[in-house]
């Protein structure tokens, strides 16, 4: 392809993830990591840098979400077109998946940004004829099966990933390990040292000189973990099992510090999640790059149109919309009230549910899962029902469960059984099959953004930052990005105590500051004080949005990471 052969003229910026969100049709994504992944690809697009994205392709796609009236998940496999949305490349390779040979084909998306920038994304496959049935469906599903299926997945992308960007003939600047999941790709990089006879650690030192690795996980569950045996089964020994577990781990191999002790460059997604990070493997020295989103990507209809007439040049320079003030209230208003009468729309369409334009209106969309507290809002009802009878307000949830996260889907019940109870006093509405474009609506159509994490949980999230860019103000537990992002009463609202301070009863605490915020800091401004809203509105445009996007990430990857070079390495405080 002619955009391949452009790419052979130069150094790659080569990466990888297991999930990449480019639009609903490609659905290989499941949530945060993989549109934060698609936000990277738009923006090194947008900038034009020599880049490459590699991830599975997942011909089932992660799941379609189904939910009964009483909020039970179902999940149904995703058929889309393939052969209609990507295009296939000729090349195949092969790795070595439980002793038999696994051939892995290859199909690309070339994503084109409007400043002429290009990015394809390569998509790995082994649903191919030379395969046998069982090792076909490996690429098939995001996240499902067991250790087994996952450590499968790992090395199509890791090993396979490597030798598909060689036998595409491209010259590789920087690996970029977006999470441990494609950890194995240092692994066959280090193979080819160790294969040319050199030194441990001079091989050692050329595998970091091409690493990259970004970690999203603070929760310790997060981290890949396969016991030896799996991995003598289905890997086999790339290398002496000594120096596997020298780099991987004693007793089992941690996916995570695999790509600690062969990247030159590490990085947690927020300064508070590096800090966690530096915590959970003492030892290692972990940047911080915060994340972004991509401004044009996440900025409504209306905003869009607002911006263009009063901020030129906004979309490729997301620090222009600093100069927010420029827009007149009224218009920031009307376009406002246009992106959440787009959501109200919806939401009748899918759940029958009929909310009103002019109430005070929140938003919760996340995973579903325990450490996200989605139902943190219920913590006092009797308070709850008291608030909302004084001061209106409604409520529109939406998210998955993973298929096997038992007590997050039993959450999702407990929202159901909670709006069945609450009604009438409080309407609340659940989006079934929560993906790209419902993200869309829900991020510049609520009035409210809420975000429950349990500390020190959240590595970054990115969908207050979203919201931010459509003047939506976020009210948030102090983690990940808003702790950066927090200017209290100014960009939105904190729940709790800050990061570091001890409280004795810090659970209590945060119901306390959550009810007594939105009564009597937040729902009073909003129904009383509209000039001092839109205010608000405009600082969360003009003070969060210039900062929290995705071409200012990228340009801190290149400055910082793609052009880095690894000082004298330490690994378990031992330098090797």
């Amino acid at each position: 392809m002619e955009i391949l052969n452009y790419l052979k003229e130069e150094e790659i910026i080569a990466y990888f993830s297991m999930e990449i969100a480019l639009f609903k049709e490609i659905p290989t994504y499941s949530g945060g990591l993989g549109v934060l992944a698609g936000d990277t690809v738009r923006s090194a697009a947008d900038l034009s840098l020599p880049f490459v994205a590699i991830t599975l392709l997942h011909r089932k796609g992660y799941f379609r979400q189904e939910l009964t009236p009483d909020g039970n998940q179902i999940e149904h496999p995703v058929v889309w077109d393939v052969e209609r949305l990507l295009t296939p490349l000729p090349q195949k390779v092969r790795v070595t998946i439980e002793g038999r040979e696994v051939v892995v084909g290859a199909w690309v998306y070339v994503w084109r940004s409007v400043t002429g920038g290009k990015v394809p994304v390569i998509f790995l496959d082994t649903d191919l004829p030379e395969n046998a049935e069982g090792d076909r469906t490996i690429t098939h599903y995001l996240y499902g099966g067991d250790r087994r299926y996952r450590l499968k997945q790992e090395i199509v992308l890791g090993i396979g990933g490597v030798r598909m960007l060689k036998a595409l003939e491209l010259s590789v600047r920087k690996y970029h390990i977006n999470e441990g999941h494609a950890a194995l790709l240092a692994l066959e990089l280090l193979r080819g040292e160790v294969s040319c006879q050199k030194e441990e650690k001079a091989c050692l030192r050329e595998v970091r000189n091409l690493c990259v690795f970004t970690t999203h996980t603070p929760v310790e569950a997060g981290h890949d973990r396969f016991s030896y045996d799996l991995v003598r089964e289905v890997l086999g020994e790339p290398l002496s099992i000594d120096l596997l577990k020298k780099l991987g781990g004693k007793d089992e191999l941690n996916m995570t510090l695999l790509a600690l002790n062969l990247s030159g460059y590490v990085n947690g997604v927020a300064k508070r999640h590096s800090e966690v990070s530096r915590n959970m493997f003492p030892g290692y020295v972990i940047h911080s790059i915060t994340n972004g989103v991509h401004t044009f990507t996440w900025t409504s209809p209306a905003f869009r149109e607002l911006y263009d007439r009063y901020i030129p040049g906004w979309a490729h320079e997301p620090e222009l919309l600093a100069r927010v003030d420029v827009i007149p209230d009224e218009l920031l208003w009307r376009a406002h009230q246009r992106e959440k009468k787009s959501l109200i729309d919806l939401v009748y369409e899918k759940t029958g549910i009929l909310m009103e334009e002019e109430v005070f209106t929140v938003g919760f969309a996340r995973r579903m899962t325990a450490y996200k507290r989605p139902t943190f809002i219920f913590a006092d009802r009797e308070r709850l029902i008291r608030i909302v009878e004084r001061q209106p307000f409604q409520v529109i949830f939406a998210g998955k469960a993973h298929p096997q996260d038992w007590e997050g889907k039993r959450l999702i019940q407990e929202i159901f059984k909670q709006a069945k109870e609450l009604h009438p006093h409080l309407k609340i509405a659940f989006l079934e099959d929560y993906d790209l474009e419902i993200a869309k609506k829900m991020v510049s159509g609520v009035d409210l953004w809420l975000n429950t994490p349990q500390k020190p949980f959240e590595a970054s999230g990115t969908s207050g930052m979203k919201a931010a860019h459509n003047g939506v103000l976020h009210f948030s537990v102090l983690d990940g990005w808003w702790i950066e992002g927090c200017l209290e009463g100014i960009t939105g609202w904190s729940i709790g105590s800050l990061p570091d301070e001890k409280t004795d009863n810090e659970a209590r605490r945060e119901v306390e500051d959550f009810y007594g915020k939105l009564e009597y800091a937040i729902l009073p401004v909003f129904y009383n004080h509209r000039e001092h809203w839109i205010r608000l509105m405009k600082n969360a445009i003009g003070k969060l949005a210039p900062y929290f996007n995705s071409h200012r990430m990228m340009k801190r990857y290149l400055s910082e990471a793609y052009f880095h070079q690894p000082a004298l390495f330490t690994m378990n405080n031992q330098h090797v």
